[in-house]
């Protein structure tokens, strides 16, 4: 059981942590490694990155500790065991994808960063595919909690 949940957090730190920010390094065509022109610019990216990053985690810990499961279910197959209990407490109080929401906090720093328009559609196009995934995802929670997820969803935003 460990060992399927590290596959959930490799995959997991290889395609939204690494992969998807290496991808809009690349079409920004800054050179590597790149340090933004002002100070401002470099702090306000920083403080997205290190704050969409603290979310992401903070939310993986809760759902493991909490949940006994892992959230990386990629479009109905299961990567690694699924939560045996609907999250609604710590960050997912707040909204129901606060890992998302750290994961998109997080890639607009590096916008912020690498401040070039091409970025900006990858990370449009990652919106979009996260956006289905997460729709699929939410029937598979409608299916598997019933009622209790309804009423969640009712009470709480999908990202805010």
């Amino acid at each position: 059981m460990f060992k399927s949940h590290i596959i959930g957090y490799l995959l997991g730190l290889l395609i939204f942590v690494i992969g998807i920010p290496a991808l809009m390094w690349w079409v920004s065509g800054r050179p590597f490694p790149y340090v933004p022109d002002t100070l401002i610019r470099y702090m306000v990216a920083a403080l997205y990155i290190i704050g969409g990053l603290g979310l992401s985690i903070y939310s993986i810990v809760y759902i493991r500790v909490v949940g006994k499961g892992n959230p990386f279910d990629a479009y109905n197959h299961e990567v690694a065991p699924r939560t045996r209990r609907l999250m609604t407490e710590g960050p997912y109080r707040l909204c129901r994808n606060p890992m998302l929401v750290g994961i998109y906090l997080y890639d607009i720093g590096v916008l912020v960063w690498l401040w070039t328009a091409l970025p900006l559609l990858v990370f449009l196009v990652e919106v979009i595919l996260l956006t289905l995934q997460v729709r699929s995802e939410e029937k598979r929670l409608e299916k598997d909690f019933g009622q209790e997820y309804l009423d969640y969803k009712q009470r709480v935003g999908r990202y805010w």
